[in-house]
């Protein structure tokens, strides 16, 4: 460890907050360093208001019933945040003292010891002050005020489409915070971010940037770029008699803290020192389904006359990434080449982890990116709607390897490219951001926007917008210019989707990635560019069955809602309003048109009868319906390389396209992914009345070989058909094994009687199961399920009897719990065995556990 002169002074933690009308009081009042803010609201930071006021119980939980609108007066009012700290400072001509807030939401003016610092207009950014002349030894004292958002757009123009609200185009703020259709309006306010001071001496890193140049076998280069900034003042400068030397040393060191390529000494020239250090014989890093995400540790140190004055010191992974656009053939594709290996990119896109930003903690992020990996995911997009995500979320992607796909925060919206003071708050955000984060091995590619390009051809068509495209300036100019300067290293994409080709629109498969909206939201496709886009709400149009029509290149948007688990609902809805069709249930549901819902269920479960029914058949049908998709893109790998899920996680207890609900309790989804996006997957092809077409998907960098097992049971259990075959997959391939006539399969029974199952023999493959008929077609017979619980073990045994048991569903009454296995099908006599644990609880209540079947019940 190196001693340096830069100290860091924590001022996070328990700071007071006050309301008052906008105007009421005089600022420098209330900024005064000596105010009496004793009966003052204590509010942790970070955090926002709402939460502080729902934690105080001043205002009622917001995410209960319909709370959250009993709470809009909060976004009326100016608040204010205060507090104070103790600082030991020997006064120097050469120290530089910065005030740092990670997070501020929204339009803050900050005061130190009474003084009027600056004001922000930007939540999406790091704001930096230079408090030198300001602070003191001993006491100071800290205020910030908020203004309501209303005086920062009240007066602005209004244009012809901005998604759920007009008023945000201006506003550089997290667009989901105005409500979306999975979330409702909770317009936050707040220190979102951790606050510290920090101390230099003579100079500072300003900013540290590594980069993969090479990697072999035997060596990978890394070029390190280390900008410095003085910190002296012009008369300090001038009153030296010698310039300062300033100088880096730049080391690269293993896990065990060895290092493995430095230079040492080097000159600080025209404020960079830079180096190529050459790594012997590399760890590099992967994703987890392909290797070792290993991280190595870069270490910079600064030297100003001899002596350390500052130090960076950050987690690095060695590796290389590329974006495809054509193949070998010079045909299109969207390919991620990680470390010369082509990856399919298997996922899902994330959005805000809550709505009260600030009050999310870091276990909420790890345990999202651990169920990701369980799911078998590689990549996370993060959607355009919510922030530039904490840094908690990039450390725990590049712990557990995980590629994330980084959208820059412009969604669904035309924006003012034509302001100049909004085009420098937005410079000044991209560039903050890009730097940020852009020594994360994790991060793969950045992308302009979210569906941006897409809708303002879709929506000008329509006549719903008659404007310019403004906004456009941002994405193909401001923001591929800034990633120019500062991060050439990886790729950029203007938007998602984007790509069009031969008059197609920007959501053409054949160009780019793909948002599928034909399911869920009944868009009709193919669509040429200025073609006035049609919707089909029906069942065929809604169907699930039309993602094989879907050839995409990439499929980076795709899925459709089902219901939060049981849990989620019950806690958060007032009593008596757990019931299907309750006011409560319909609120839950932020979708446009909750008929949609409803055509998907009645086309393939039949309409539900109650809320048991619901939360079965939604859930069924999302999980089904993700299988039938992602299984049809997984076997057109040679051309589709990657699924993104719409979406992973929820920002609140509602139904939403999730697959982990707000409570972080896995949907039906969840369990099927482990076997839709293992690396090696079984995959059964059909359609009824169709032959039966047997296919292996293997992602991985091995051959596989051994044998695939086809069973065929009626709904008794009774084993109807069998075959065995040989199979040999290539590395990162999809192959179709065989082809079956339904009635070679069938015997004496129908092809709703039956259930079909593929094992694997000889290769790591999950089983998987298939119904030849959509389940309102099958009469399930009725099953009985014995079930053994072992609380010392923390697990569960489900035995099922009399009939196969269709989606053996878990339940217990608390968040955050991990079931092994939920949500599977049983052959009667077949036994399961399912661990259960939570993140800190030991002892679950096991005895409130609940074991179901859609069609059968514990006995």
């Amino acid at each position: 460890m190196v001693n340096v002169c830069r100290s860091t002074q924590d001022l996070s933690g328990q700071w007071r907050i006050q309301h008052y009308e906008v105007g009421e009081k005089r600022a420098m009042d209330v900024a005064a360093a000596a105010l009496d803010d004793r009966f003052w609201i204590g509010a942790a930071v970070p955090g926002d208001v709402h939460g502080a006021l729902a934690e105080r119980g001043i205002i009622d939980p917001p995410y209960f019933g319909h709370n959250d609108a009993k709470s809009r007066w909060i976004e009326q009012k100016e608040w204010w945040y205060r507090t104070t700290f103790n600082l030991d400072l020997d006064v120097s001509p050469e120290e530089r003292i910065e005030l740092v807030f990670e997070g501020l939401d929204t339009f803050a003016t900050v005061y130190v010891n009474g003084h009027e610092v600056g004001e922000t207009a930007n939540m999406l950014m790091t704001h930096t002050l230079d408090v030198t002349c300001l602070v003191r030894s001993g006491w100071n004292a800290i205020a910030v005020r908020f203004d309501p958002l209303h005086l920062h757009h009240r007066d602005k123009e209004t244009f012809d489409w901005s998604s759920y609200t007009k008023e945000r185009p201006w506003l550089r703020k997290a667009a989901m915070n105005f409500g979306w259709d999975w979330g409702p309006r909770i317009v936050t306010l707040g220190i979102w971010g951790a606050v510290r001071l920090e101390r230099y001496t003579v100079a500072k890193l300003q900013n540290v940037y590594a980069r993969t140049k090479s990697v072999s076998e035997k060596q990978a280069q890394v070029q390190v770029t280390a900008n410095v900034q003085s910190v002296l003042s012009f008369r300090s400068r001038h009153k030296r008699t010698q310039p300062v030397v300033t100088t880096c040393d730049i080391r690269l060191l293993n896990d065990t803290g060895d290092v493995v390529a430095s230079s040492a000494s080097l000159s600080v020239t025209e404020g960079k020192a830079e180096t190529v250090l050459n790594v012997l014989h590399p760890r590099l890093w992967w994703t987890h389904d392909l290797g070792e995400p290993y991280l190595y540790n870069l270490e910079v140190t600064l030297y100003a006359d001899g002596i350390a004055v500052d130090r960076y010191y950050q987690p690095y992974g060695i590796r290389m990434i590329e974006l495809a656009l054509h193949n070998e053939q010079g045909e299109g594709r969207f390919a991620f080449i990680l470390n010369g290996v082509k990856i399919y990119a298997k996922g899902a896109n994330w959005i805000p982890a809550d709505q009260l930003i600030g009050t999310i903690p870091s276990s909420r992020y790890r345990e999202l990116v651990e169920l990701s990996v369980e799911a078998h995911m590689n990549m996370l997009r993060v959607w355009a709607g919510g922030i530039y995500e904490k840094d908690v979320f990039y450390d725990e992607c590049d712990r557990q390897g995980v590629l994330v796909w980084q959208d820059f925060a412009f969604a669904n919206a035309l924006f003012p490219d034509f302001n100049r003071d909004f085009m420098h708050n937005v410079q000044q955000e991209v560039e903050n951001n890009v730097l940020r984060l852009r020594n994360r091995a994790s991060l793969a590619i950045w992308c302009g926007n979210n569906e941006i390009d897409w809708l303002y051809d879709m929506k000008t068509a329509s006549g719903d917008i008659t404007s310019p495209f403004y906004g456009e300036h941002i994405y193909h100019e401001l923001i591929p210019e800034a990633l120019e300067r500062l991060d050439p290293s990886r790729p950029y994409w203007p938007s998602s989707p984007y790509g069009g080709n031969h008059g197609q629109d920007a959501n053409d498969p054949d160009t780019g990635d793909r948002h599928n909206w034909q399911v869920w939201h009944g868009s009709v496709y193919p669509r040429k560019e200025g073609e006035v886009p049609v919707l089909d709400y029906s069942i065929e149009g809604v169907t699930f069955k039309n993602y094989k029509k879907d050839h995409a290149l990439f499929s980076s948007e795709f899925g459709m809602h089902a219901s939060a688990n049981r849990y989620t609902l019950e806690k958060n809805m007032p009593a008596g309003q757990f019931y299907w069709g309750s006011p409560e249930m319909a609120y839950r549901n932020k979708d446009t048109n909750h008929q949609k819902g409803i055509l998907l269920m009645e086309g393939y479960t039949g309409i539900p009868q109650n809320i048991e029914e619901y939360m079965n058949f939604s859930m069924l049908t999302q999980a089904e319906g993700l299988r039938y998709g992602i299984e049809h893109f997984r076997r057109i790998n040679d051309r589709n390389s990657g699924a993104l899920v719409w979406q992973l996680n929820d920002s609140w207890p509602g139904t939403s396209w999730s697959m982990i609900d707000y409570e972080l309790l896995p949907k039906a989804s969840f369990y099927y992914a482990k076997t839709f996006f293992h690396p090696v997957l079984l995959s059964l092809e059909h359609e009824p009345g169709q032959p039966l077409a047997l296919w292996i998907v293997n992602d991985t960098q091995d051959e596989v070989a051994g044998q695939l097992r086809l069973h065929v049971y009626d709904l008794h259990g009774e084993r109807l058909h069998s075959t065995i075959y040989e199979v040999k997959i290539p590395a990162q391939s999809s192959m179709q094994i065989e082809t079956l006539e339904e009635a070679e399969v069938l015997g004496t029974k129908q092809a709703e009687e039956v259930m079909v199952e593929l094992q694997a023999e000889g290769f790591n493959a999950p089983m998987n199961r298939y119904f030849l008929r959509d389940p309102k077609d099958i009469a399930l017979p009725q099953c009985k399920l014995g079930v053994h619980v072992n609380e010392e073990e923390q697990s569960v045994t489900v035995t099922a009897s009399g009939a196969i048991a269709r989606m053996v569903k878990m339940e217990l009454p608390l968040g955050r719990i991990r079931f092994s296995d939920n949500y599977f099908d049983l052959l009667p006599g077949e036994s399961r065995m399912v661990t259960i644990r939570h993140p800190e609880i030991k002892s679950l209540p096991l005895t409130e556990l609940r074991v179901s079947a859609m069609n059968g019940i514990e006995i």
